[in-house]
């Protein structure tokens, strides 16, 4: 008998969080605002009390709860995000991706020309990328205030000096603001900002007081050309099917890491993924950058901070953050293992865009 209570007491504890997430769902994505929004969340609060009551037994009471929950839950999955809403300019546009063999056509590539974040020139581009000639990529780390927590954006090196950054962010509409806690809710549709690294960088260094960390992966080419097929390949994906942005399992780096997994099955999941401020750490822990140094010193001296702040709109950007940067000496580091993104594992296989080069490989 103690050990049934106890079990009972026990399933409660996950029964009840799930109410209390139900009623933030109510409160947030439900259909009611203000006043109405509170009385809707006071009247489940209330079936969810009375259903407790009215239950002969503990355990009915719990199951009926369960039941009222699923049915919350049910109608959260359901609702469906949008690519029609008034956007706010930087969201406006998305990219649109088109692919022939191994020339990509991108339309709607952002290069603002930012003065504050209300001030600025919109530049929208169209550029095209052969991605035979993929070189390297890098990612940035930008720190926007919590410690622990920052915003990750990966960046394509081609052999002719060009960079393509793609930042997976939400997008937001008009008189939006960017709410961690409502991040996990379907508030926010996913973005892929395609930018210039002058634009997306740029107004994070020398408009938003951000400090920004900047490593060269050391991937190959060809792990490189895979990432950023399977990227473009999804962005062309959400034109038709929109998502949404979760601050937990879609976000700026767990989306990296889904993307990773798609050609490479063995990537596994660790705390600094979602703790991001540390996964800088993890990737040189698994030798995906440049361990001939260690790791502080590396860090400290992939703060591009200054360095973007002095480029400023200057057209060479790019090359400017990069000057100062360490220079991997090889793979890994001297003497270390051949690391890629994730490790030579198995693939998993996506539905590739026609005219992709996946498209092309699986013919």
């Amino acid at each position: 008998m103690i050990l049934k209570r106890s079990g009972l007491v026990l399933a409660s504890i996950p029964t009840f969080l799930f109410g209390a997430w139900s009623a933030a769902a109510l409160a947030i994505d439900g259909p009611c605002r203000g006043h109405a929004a509170t009385a809707l969340v006071v009247a489940w609060i209330v079936l969810l009390l009375g259903s407790c009551f009215a239950m002969r037994t503990f355990f009915r009471a719990l199951v009926v709860i369960l039941l009222l929950n699923l049915a919350v839950a049910t109608w959260w999955l359901g609702i469906e995000p949008s690519n029609d809403r008034r956007w706010i300019t930087e969201n406006e546009r998305a990219p649109v991706v088109e692919f022939d063999g191994d020339i990509v056509h991108i339309r709607n590539v952002r290069d603002f020309l930012w003065r504050s974040d209300t001030d600025f020139t919109p530049r929208w581009e169209d550029r095209t990328f052969d991605l035979s000639t993929i070189r390297a990529v890098d990612i940035f780390f930008s720190n926007w205030g919590p410690p622990k927590i920052e915003h990750t954006i990966m960046s394509w090196e081609f052999d002719d000096g060009r960079h393509l950054a793609i930042s997976i962010e939400t997008r937001k509409e008009v008189g939006e603001e960017y709410s961690a806690l409502l991040g996990f809710f379907r508030q926010f549709e996913l973005f892929y900002a395609v930018a210039d690294e002058h634009d997306v960088i740029g107004v994070r260094t020398n408009v938003r007081g951000e400090h920004v960390r900047l490593y060269r992966l050391s991937a190959p080419p060809d792990r490189a050309r895979l990432l950023l097929v399977d990227y473009l390949e999804h962005i062309a994906r959400l034109n038709d099917k929109p998502r949404w942005y979760n601050a937990l399992t879609q976000n700026c780096t767990t989306t990296i890491v889904q993307h990773v997994r798609h050609f490479d099955a063995t990537m596994d999941w660790d705390w600094r993924l979602i703790a991001n401020g540390s996964a800088d750490s993890l990737i040189y822990m698994r030798g995906g950058l440049d361990t001939s140094i260690p790791f502080d010193e590396l860090r400290r001296r992939s703060d591009i901070t200054a360095a973007a702040q002095a480029a400023g709109d200057d057209e060479n950007f790019s090359t400017l953050i990069r000057r100062s940067l360490p220079r991997m000496t090889a793979a890994g580091g001297a003497g270390g293992p051949r690391p890629t993104l994730g490790s030579a594992g198995p693939t998993v296989k996506t539905r590739a865009i026609p005219g992709s080069p996946a498209a092309s490989r699986s013919q």
